[in-house]
């Protein structure tokens, strides 16, 4: 079985969730239950349904995060940049120039498992990630995405 690519940061970002479930909503919820069995009849309890279906999610969530940390390979960005220079790679932060928009765009290129559009972090299986790859300060990607090709020139690589 092959393991996922991560970066130490969404590693981290992962056990502090796991962290807080198992911390603070688990007991949390296990009270609610708790509570919500002393109303007496569980069948017309609502509070006891809503109770159990929260600790259902979190017991599921609580898996899926320990699955995924335990089938990750987790990489140091920091230590991956020290070999790439200006070349973008795996964990790189790619300052772009989107041609056609006329305006800077910066995204991070991050496993599958942390990617996350709204801030700015792109799966290495992504389009855009895969024009970059390979590339350096100056060159130009030609991103072949559902909307179109766009062109983007590389500003700036780095590894935070």
């Amino acid at each position: 079985m092959s393991r996922a690519p991560m970066t130490k940061a969404g590693a981290e970002k992962l056990r502090t969730e796991l962290k807080e479930l198992k911390s603070v909503k688990r007991p949390k919820v296990i009270q609610a239950i708790a509570e919500a069995r002393e109303h007496g009849d569980l069948k017309e309890n609502a509070e006891y349904h809503a109770a159990r279906e929260q600790q259902s999610f979190i017991e599921g969530r609580i898996k899926e995060i320990e699955g995924t940390v335990s089938h990750a390979e987790i990489i140091d960005v920091a230590a991956l940049g020290e070999n790439a220079g200006d070349k973008v790679v795996f964990g790189a932060t790619v300052d772009l120039y989107d041609v056609e928009a006329d305006k800077e765009v910066t995204y991070q290129i991050v496993g599958e498992l942390e990617s996350d559009i709204k801030h700015h972090l792109i799966s290495i299986t992504s389009p855009i990630a895969r024009a970059l790859i390979g590339k350096s300060v100056g060159d130009a990607a030609d991103v072949r995405a559902p909307g179109g090709v766009r062109e983007y020139e590389i500003v700036a690589v780095r590894y935070e």
